[in-house]
């Protein structure tokens, strides 16, 4: 069986091409054009950074790919799902403040920004998959609903997942705030009682009845309760709490089945693009960038997921000494990859196509 490509444009520019145009040399490797139609809606999932963050993947590179895609006639906009911590993501209102402050404007980027799960996370998909965690995961309406998808990550360390590629950015990046505590998370919610105001916002949100006030006081019934997050995005107080506890290879595998459940829908209308650069430790979801681990190394591209992460991984883990196998002692990094491959959505082996521009 023939080992899929991985594209490979390094960051010399002893030639006189810079990394914009060698991503759009790349990117047209993926051949898209065979597969996306006149008039497909196309979403660009990429991550706009929290304020204070600077290494996520700047707005001048979405743009290429943006007039790349219209140029084979389809309809391009730049998408992310709500994060499930407040920050300044947290809702659609605060999430576009901050990708317009981050330089992601019509003006700059020639396509729309639209948040995938809507004004407060609750616009989302019912996908069903066949997964060891999940049978149904929940994933952004406007991003499932599009024709094709192409996912441009940021790769870079993480404290919880080892690192952050094309699994990452899609699999917890398009899943609703209610999914990203399922995949943080199994253990019930609690009430925190001090902060609880009786306002019952949270209980038209439940989907088993197991929320309802006494004495001006939200009660979980914990024989009803499974876990969903619903009752802990919906409450405006902050007052149930969110559980950030998990076992880092369930959350690894739980990532990679909301992912299943995103790219279900698309057929051959999907492409990948990993970014290595600026790679940072930790996750773009901080309020700070730290000390990259390595120099810029270049840019990847290929169709397979699998494929394009764990050459992500391989030239990071050269570049910087095994600093990034090393960041997170506790974690395998590559659990992600092998559950992806078991269930069926790539391969781990590759043949690194280094383009000679």
């Amino acid at each position: 069986m023939q080992r899929p490509k991985v594209f490979f444009a390094d960051t010399s520019a002893k030639n006189k091409k810079g990394l914009p145009e060698k991503l759009k040399i790349i990117f047209k490797k993926l051949n898209l054009g065979n597969h996306i139609e006149q008039d497909d809606l196309c979403a660009i999932k990429t991550h706009f950074g929290e304020l204070g963050n600077s290494a996520f993947v700047q707005g001048f590179f979405l743009r290429t790919i943006v007039e790349e895609i219209k140029k084979l006639g389809g309809k391009p906009f730049l998408t992310d799902a709500n994060t499930l911590y407040k920050g300044s993501r947290g809702n659609a209102v605060d999430h576009l403040q901050t990708a317009l402050k981050h330089g992601f404007s019509y003006a700059t980027v020639d396509a729309p920004v639209i948040i995938a799960d809507g004004l407060n996370g609750f616009d989302y998909v019912s996908v069903k998959i066949d997964g060891k965690h999940f049978k149904e995961v929940k994933i952004g309406s406007s991003a499932f609903y599009a024709d094709a998808l192409i996912a441009v990550s940021h790769f870079k360390g993480h404290e919880m997942t080892g690192f952050g590629g094309a699994f990452k950015n899609i699999g917890m990046g398009l899943g609703a705030r209610s999914a990203k505590q399922q995949m943080h998370s199994d253990a019930i919610p609690e009430v925190v009682v001090d902060k609880c105001t009786g306002c019952e916002k949270c209980v038209p949100y439940c989907p088993t009845e197991a929320l309802k006030s006494e004495a001006k006081k939200a009660v979980i019934n914990r024989e009803l309760c499974y876990a969903c997050g619903e009752c802990t995005i919906s409450c405006p107080h902050e007052a149930i709490e969110i559980n950030w506890g998990t076992d880092p290879a369930i959350m690894q595998e739980k990532v990679v089945e909301h992912f299943s459940g995103a790219v279900q829908n698309k057929g051959k209308k999907l492409g990948y693009v990993n970014f290595l650069t600026n790679i940072t430790p930790d996750c773009d979801c901080w309020h700070f960038s730290d000390a990259y681990i390595c120099p810029d190394i270049g840019i990847l591209a290929s169709t397979d997921p699998v494929a394009i992460d764990k050459a992500s991984f391989d030239l990071v883990n050269e570049a910087s000494d095994n600093k990034l196998a090393e960041l997170w002692p506790n974690i395998n990094p590559l659990n992600q990859l092998e559950y992806a491959k078991k269930l069926g959505l790539g391969s781990m082996s590759y043949d690194l196509v280094q383009l000679k521009l």
